[in-house]
């Protein structure tokens, strides 16, 4: 018998042997004792307690993960809600007993890291890419405003859709611009930082990002930078070629698990189309590719409308001739002389903007883009 609950004992035979009212003193000492023993439930169940993950319920006891990867077979608290296989419990320290079911089934914060917004951006802000436009409205726009209609035909829409072209094009505007017709949530993900940040959790972050947003939705999952999570696979070596691949798995399982007429759409983007893994772009996951082109001269003159409406020009800007010295550029350039010309114009304390602070403001995006050129080879040279 242990020292503990010998002690008790005597201690309550001593008492009812020299009491005058030995019932009355057993039941002041059984009292004590009850109320001791709730002492120690009670500090079993307060803070610190262990978070882990159930991973299968068996009568009344479970088996659970632990931080640190290993699994036990426990008891499970009278207390404790309904459990289920993938629910996370917190389990006192001593014996791991789940106490209770926590509150929110997910380890991360996800809005902590990734963007959630509203977009207002809308097609008209888009100039140049008429042609692109068209096919995201069919393929994304329209299965989440009509889906009756697509069941009505018998076909089923894509799951998701690659945008690839030259940085600049404007793939993230036409990812929130459909969101913002389509009134979705906007989740946008990194895919470098998702690998970079979460080294050993990538995998768990994609299925709960894509947990996020069924909850969220009608919802647009927006990846940029799909290249750092979805090139081709090579000999895995070492721990970071390994859990690359683990989060790539984990986001192929997650495409596979969506219906083409849910309400979350899945868009990725990326520079560098050639070196994307073609299990990510098969028919069933992302398999409408879209190319976002250096805009044409006809775009970068759409474009360039678009950015100057609400400036104040001089009579001496021809829109026209501007258009004719930005050739190569792209929305992102064409954007940022119209910022730069109003900046030259503001130095000079003038209320617009003129012809030369244009072509300065051209002149001053090329030296920068050339600069980033030389740096870029510099790197890989």
């Amino acid at each position: 018998m242990p020292a503990k609950e010998k002690s008790i004992i005597d201690s309550v035979m001593y008492r009812y042997s020299t009491s005058a009212n030995p019932y009355e003193e057993e039941n002041r000492i059984l009292k004590e004792t009850i109320n001791r023993q709730r002492e120690e439930i009670e500090r079993f169940k307060s803070t610190p307690l262990m978070v882990c993950e159930v991973k299968e319920i068996l009568n009344d006891s479970a088996i659970i993960k632990i931080p640190n990867g290993n699994q036990f077979l426990v008891n499970i608290s009278g207390e404790c809600e309904k459990l289920k296989a993938g629910n996370t419990v917190l389990v006192e320290q001593k014996n791991l007993t789940i106490i209770r079911k926590m509150a929110i089934n997910r380890r991360f914060n996800i809005e902590k890291y990734v963007i959630v917004e509203k977009p207002t951006i809308s097609w008209s802000d888009i100039g140049g890419l008429s042609q692109q436009v068209q096919e995201i409205k069919e393929v994304v726009e329209l299965p989440l405003k009509k889906p009756e209609l697509f069941k009505k035909i018998g076909i089923t829409p894509p799951k998701g859709i690659l945008l690839y072209g030259e940085p600049g094009t404007g793939k993230t505007l036409l990812a929130k611009a459909v969101a913002a017709s389509t009134n979705s949530t906007f989740i946008e993900v990194v895919g470098s930082e998702l690998v970079q940040k979460f080294i050993g959790e990538g995998a768990k972050m994609v299925k709960e990002i894509f947990e996020f947003a069924r909850r969220k939705a009608p919802a647009i999952v927006f990846i940029d930078e799909l290249d750092a999570l979805a090139a081709k696979r090579i000999e895995v070596g070492t721990s970071g070629e390994r859990e690359v691949n683990r989060t790539f798995m984990q986001l192929l399982a997650e495409l596979d698990g969506f219906k083409p007429l849910d309400n979350v759409k899945i868009i990725g983007a990326t520079n560098r189309k050639d070196i994307l893994d073609t299990a990510i772009i098969r028919p069933g996951r992302l398999d409408r590719l879209i190319q976002i082109p250096i805009p044409s001269k006809e775009a970068r003159l759409d474009i360039l409308k678009i950015h100057t409406k609400n400036m104040s020009l001089d009579k001496t800007v021809s829109i026209e001739a501007i258009t004719e010295r930005m050739e190569n550029f792209s929305g992102a350039e064409i954007k940022a002389v119209c910022t730069e010309a109003g900046y030259f114009a503001i130095r000079q304390d003038r209320e617009y903007v003129t012809r030369e602070d244009f072509l300065k403001a051209i002149e001053k995006v090329k030296q920068e883009e050339e600069a980033e050129g030389k740096d870029f080879a510099g790197i890989f040279g």
